[in-house]
């Protein structure tokens, strides 16, 4: 699978015109997620997080984007590679490293490790590997949220495998026919696994198309440009919160690690280096930090400033975690039903 032609790409958004504590919010977003992912990736040979992990490394612009549109009420839940999508939307970081940790202060208490992550307070509803499993659960909170009258709105995070499931398709009929304001949103990396989309899906047929073929609004965007994911998703939330139905928001981007786990794959086959190397050079997050410095949004010594903080919220969480109990032998047949 090679990389898409990037005349199918649109050009950069510009910066002007976008409020600037908005974009310093998108690229810190950015640079957070890299750094915790980063910093998981370095400390996973420790052998102390005994689950494995999904690094969402090279796709930050869509959670941040994404998460950037919506409301502190709003929903979202995701899939396997929900780090990004926790901590965009407000996700506690010292709960989440302790959940990675598998001890009792984590987020989901020790018991769900990476892919488990659950944050109510935050809006996160939770995350599970199971492909497409949190979309129609999407669907039932937007239709919880639309019987009440609530201007809420849900949305869910998924890869480029999920639009193979029944439940995707099933759930984008259901909330068109009721129009509902959910957003399905599909991670595009080009691959479930090691399986390039040429072995899964027709050739020339868009997954953008699968949706506005259930009557969803649907569109494809630049998951590497975190403006375009933002306006994407704002019209699309916005659109959504006025009664107008669902939306599907397609992100063309790409992961930089393996699938599961800290390391690189080239070695494995079903990828060349050469293919990583040229989504590497659009780093969503160093193509807005070119943007913002050459528009004086942001200094050198801005930036370092932030690096500093993000280093040190990390280490902070990290000392927290490791510091943690293990959950106690009760736990074990704790919180398996509903209150």
């Amino acid at each position: 699978m090679s990389m898409p032609d990037t005349t199918t790409l649109a050009s950069p958004a510009p910066t002007r015109q976008v409020p600037a504590a908005l974009l310093t919010r998108l690229y810190t977003a950015m640079r957070r997620i890299r750094l915790v992912e980063e910093g998981i990736a370095q400390l996973y040979h420790e052998q102390q997080m005994r689950c494995p992990v999904h690094l969402c490394i090279g796709q930050e612009a869509v959670p941040a984007g994404v998460c950037a549109a919506l409301a502190p009420e709003d929903y979202v839940m995701s899939g396997h590679r929900s780090h990004g999508h926790y901590l965009a939307k407000g996700g506690s970081l010292p709960a989440m490293l302790a959940e990675l940790y598998g001890k009792v202060t984590g987020c989901s208490r020790g018991k769900g490790g990476s892919m488990h992550l659950v944050d109510p307070e935050a809006g996160f509803l939770g995350a599970t590997p199971i492909v497409a499993a949190t979309i129609p659960i999407a669907v039932g909170t937007a239709l919880a949220s639309a019987l009440r009258g609530q201007p809420r709105v849900s949305v869910v995070f998924f890869g480029d495998a999920a639009p193979e499931a029944g439940a995707f398709h099933e759930s984008l009929n259901f909330a068109a026919l009721k129009r509902l304001p959910v957003l399905f949103v599909c991670e595009n990396n080009l691959y479930s696994t090691a399986s390039p989309l040429s072995v899964r899906q027709p050739a020339g047929r868009q997954i953008a198309d699968t949706g506005r073929a259930h009557g969803v609004d649907s569109h494809q965007g630049d998951g590497n440009d975190a403006l375009e994911v933002y306006a994407l998703a704002q019209r699309a939330a916005d659109r959504a919160r006025r009664g107008a139905g669902p939306a599907l928001l397609e992100f063309l981007t790409y992961r930089w690690r393996e699938h599961c786990g800290p390391n690189e794959d080239v070695e494995l086959g079903y990828r060349t280096k050469a293919e990583v190397e040229a989504w590497k050079a659009r780093c969503p997050i160093r193509r807005l930090e070119e943007r913002l410095l050459a528009d004086g949004v942001l200094t050198p010594p801005d930036i370092e400033r932030i690096t500093r903080c993000l280093e040190a919220e990390f280490a902070e969480a990290v000392a927290f975690a490791k510091a943690s109990p293990f959950p106690e032998p009760q736990e074990l047949s704790a919180h398996l039903y509903a209150p």
